[in-house]
């Protein structure tokens, strides 16, 4: 379960990361270098990035991110990894208002600058390209900020579940510490400081020695 909890975890924080560093280049990048081409270039450029950005790569951690956040403060909330329990839910409701930002706000301006039809064949590009630019350049700057704190408390939460497991093989390591310590107190006797232990196995007796003649007088008496 701990190791499913890492797991999760791990690609959760992949994945928000992935949406932070997109949305935030948009907003250091890519806008402002389409904010110096003219109307119709504008136009055309960000319909084809919103045609071009439906595929896996995008979709799959931009939806998948919250079922998995989602199953992180499950298992967080079961007792595995506590300590980043609150990381994670703040974590989960920065990226579903996010995702909120992105749905209800970014994409319907995305539909809209669709409706208005091939570049080409636009009366009046200047009209459509300030009907869109700056409020969508606006919230994307909002949803990039979420989805990077989003990240950042994951990042936390990975931090406080990898010192929890620490703990946890610290603990687990105690006992089996203790019980070698009991084993070789049993074997040695203490002898006190600077005097280390003694062993309790019987040692060898001396050697006897053998018995000395007696002389006197340089003879055998």
């Amino acid at each position: 379960m701990k190791n499913l909890q890492q797991f999760t975890l791990i690609l959760t924080t992949l994945a928000t990361g992935l949406m932070a560093g997109l949305f935030a280049a948009f907003a250091y990048s890519v806008m402002p270098g389409l904010a110096r081409s003219s109307d119709r270039t504008f136009v055309e450029a960000m319909q084809n990035i919103n045609k071009a950005i439906l595929n896996p790569f995008f979709m799959l951690p931009f939806m998948a991110a919250i079922p998995l956040l989602g199953l992180a403060v499950v298992l967080a909330w079961r007792g595995h990894g506590r300590a980043a329990l609150p990381w994670l839910i703040a974590a989960l409701v920065l990226y579903l208002l996010a995702f909120m930002v992105t749905s209800g706000l970014n994409v319907p301006l995305n539909d809209q600058l669709a409706k208005a039809g091939s570049p080409d064949r636009i009366k009046d590009p200047a009209a459509v390209r300030e009907n869109f630019e700056s409020t969508w350049a606006a919230w994307n700057i909002v949803r990039a900020l979420l989805h990077t704190a989003a990240f950042g408390c994951l990042l936390w939460a990975l931090i406080l579940s990898g010192a929890d497991r620490t703990q946890e093989t610290a603990a687990s390591a105690s006992p089996t510490r203790r019980a070698l310590a009991a084993e070789y107190r049993s074997s040695s006797t203490y002898l006190g400081p600077g005097w280390g232990t003694e062993s309790r196995t019987a040692q060898p007796g001396p050697m006897p020695q053998k018995p000395q003649a007696r002389w006197a007088g340089g003879r055998r008496g």
